[in-house]
């Protein structure tokens, strides 16, 4: 089966995926299970689905030691055009091209490949349209302000909803890439 090259992010429902003080600590569910549905989204599962990860330098360095120890099997790629020291064995800084160094990849063979964040890095693939599937994690929160996901000017890209899954509130949204 060819890997996946997978967008999934959690954002407020409108549209933002930090606060205007840069923090994601809002991003838990309402609490009431009453409309959960029977099918759930499992992270864990997720997890296991993908051994690579892509992000940018500053969602590198707002990972804490407790999330990098959750990360520990996957092959972690880092935009950076700085040299950053790692302590991790899994995180290697990539610079150029990264969406092309990527999709070089994704034809090795492997697990689906998960672009982590931000918004910086997601553009780029966004704009290429090389994802092919988005998981949208929709928090039952209203921001106001912060760093939205979707920059300007991106391609018009046609989508299918294959599942659709809530847990307290949390809408979980997954689409692929319409042919």
């Amino acid at each position: 089966m060819p890997r996946k090259i997978i967008l999934s992010l959690a954002m407020s429902l409108d549209g933002y995926i930090l606060d205007k003080n840069g923090k994601f600590d809002w991003v838990v569910g309402d609490g009431d299970k009453n409309n959960d549905t029977k099918k759930q989204f499992v992270f864990s599962e997720f997890l296991k689905s993908t051994d690579t990860m892509v992000m940018g330098k500053k969602s590198y360095t707002d990972s804490n030691d407790e999330a990098m120890k959750m990360f520990k099997s996957q092959k972690i790629y880092v935009a950076s055009y700085d040299n950053v020291d790692t302590k991790y064995n899994n995180v290697k800084f990539i610079k150029g091209d990264i969406v092309s160094q990527i999709t070089k990849l994704k034809k090795e063979e492997g697990k689906d490949i998960w672009i982590f964040g931000g918004a910086v890095i997601a553009d780029l693939f966004i704009k290429a349209d090389v994802i092919d599937e988005y998981i949208m994690a929709i928090i039952p929160v209203i921001l106001g302000d912060g760093k939205t996901l979707f920059l300007e000017n991106n391609p018009k890209l046609k989508l299918h909803m294959k599942e659709c899954t809530v847990t307290e509130g949390i809408a979980m949204l997954k689409y692929t890439r319409r042919k």
